[in-house]
């Protein structure tokens, strides 16, 4: 297993007390650098599980995904060098970590994402909603900047550096698919890594689980494709004249 001292685990949170409670000690028998639980106005005792299982806890009361991970990118400390974006919820198998980072770590791609394959998916784990966004909108990103993605998965590591570079603007369910146009327009060295799926063990999901959620996902998806296009051409010619 790599040494991932210098990776830092990013987890937003929404009253995810009982999947934290399994979660976290499986992430700290593999020594990360940091574990930071982004509490985003959770009402459970999120806070007593994450402090008595020596993770770090962050609250962002403002909602939304993309706010969540962002406060945790401010709380990273200066040494971590990769991070790994993971949800709460235990649907990713945390024991696939070191994988994911390991190509980052020995300096063969930038950003790593875990791509839900079929084959690798429980049955019922991924609502139709989720399986038909999943289908169309790497479908847009190749239309509009002529990388073919196969699955938005929220599991995934990235440089800390081509973190940074990017500068993630979106604080709500676009967070995901802007960090994935952005690395194709920073050209970063892009690895999808097949990785297994199941069905959250508790509950039903607050994006996928709701139509008002589904709705949510979809709208906030759109808008940042949309904005992303837009602009595409001024972001490349300033990434240009610094490069």
């Amino acid at each position: 297993m790599p040494d991932l001292t210098s990776m830092a685990v990013i987890i937003p949170s929404l009253n995810e007390a009982q999947s934290l409670r399994e979660l976290l000690p499986m992430l700290q028998q593999m020594y990360p650098g940091q574990v930071l639980v982004c509490d985003n106005g959770s009402t459970d005792d999120t806070r007593q599980i994450v402090e008595q299982a020596g993770a770090t806890w962050v609250y962002e009361p403002q909602r939304g995904y993309g706010a969540a991970c962002y406060a945790g990118m401010r709380a990273l400390a200066d040494d971590m060098t990769v991070v790994v974006f993971l949800d709460a919820d235990l649907s990713d198998d945390p024991t696939l970590l070191p994988d994911l980072c390991a190509p980052i770590l020995d300096d063969t791609y930038d950003f790593v994402v875990g791509t839900r394959v079929p084959h690798l998916r429980q049955p019922g784990s991924m609502t139709f909603p989720q399986r038909f966004a999943n289908a169309m909108f790497p479908v847009i990103i190749k239309l509009g900047w002529r990388y073919a993605y196969s699955d938005l998965g929220p599991f995934r590591a990235i440089r800390r550096t081509s973190l940074d570079v990017i500068n993630m603007q979106d604080r709500a369910y676009g967070w995901t698919i802007e960090m994935q146009i952005r690395a194709v327009e920073l050209g970063l060295r892009i690895c999808e890594l097949p990785v297994s799926y199941r069905k959250r063990p508790r509950g039903p999901s607050k994006i996928s689980g709701t139509i008002r959620g589904v709705l949510l996902a979809a709208y906030w998806i759109t808008r940042t494709c949309g904005g992303l296009w837009l602009t595409r051409h001024r972001r490349i010619k300033k990434h240009e004249l610094h490069t």
